[in-house]
């Protein structure tokens, strides 16, 4: 039971769409799903809001991961549960049922997920993320290569006994969905005509 409650708060807290609300509160009514890519995710917010108008997207979809993953420490201690609800905000956050099921990409929900399982794995992904970003402007090729690096060091940390299999177990299932969802993205890179960091929509 504290499993499937976890489950289903934790996908009603990522199908929050704070993209969709910036973009009709502080974005002059626009829907940001209309432009570039049709998600309501920080990157295509971004494009569409510009940084100052999509910084409450960026925090907002990280908090609702890390709220998903940490609620379920009310009440209970089954790591389990954490990871059940942290991976249904990221579900949430992608088909939202708040949006039409039209959401986002999953990935600052999944980094909060991550953030609150086990901080000090999830900080590791930073400066390979930021790194990737700065040298290439790919915010989608930073994103792909974090959600691998991410499955990869929290499986590692496990097979260490640092943290509950449950954690590494969210963390794959997770990276693997947001690497899914970014196969569009995946071709327009493997092509050539993936939009950089800078570019408008």
């Amino acid at each position: 039971m504290p499993i499937l409650i976890a489950a289903v708060t934790g996908y009603l807290i990522g199908s929050i769409p704070i993209g969709l609300i910036a973009g009709r509160v502080i974005g002059g009514g626009v829907d940001v799903r209309d432009f570039g890519s049709g998600k309501t995710g920080f990157t295509n917010s971004l494009r569409v809001l510009g940084l100052r108008r999509s910084l409450p997207v960026f925090l907002g979809d990280l908090i609702k991961g890390a709220v998903a993953a940490s609620l379920p420490l009310l009440y209970t201690d089954d790591p389990w549960a954490r990871a059940a609800g942290g991976l249904a905000a990221v579900i949430g956050h992608v088909w939202p049922v708040f949006a039409g099921f039209r959401g986002g990409r999953g990935v600052l929900t999944g980094a909060g997920v991550l953030l609150a399982l086990n901080p000090l794995v999830a900080l590791t992904v930073v400066p390979i993320a930021g790194l990737i970003v700065y040298l290439t402007k790919y915010l989608s090729l930073a994103s792909i290569s974090g959600a691998a690096v991410a499955a990869l060091t929290f499986v590692a940390f496990a097979a260490l006994d640092l943290h509950p299999w449950a954690y590494a177990a969210a963390a794959v299932a997770g990276s693997t969905l947001i690497i899914a969802v970014h196969r569009d993205n995946i071709g327009r890179l493997l092509s050539g005509t993936e939009r950089k960091i800078g570019h408008r929509t």
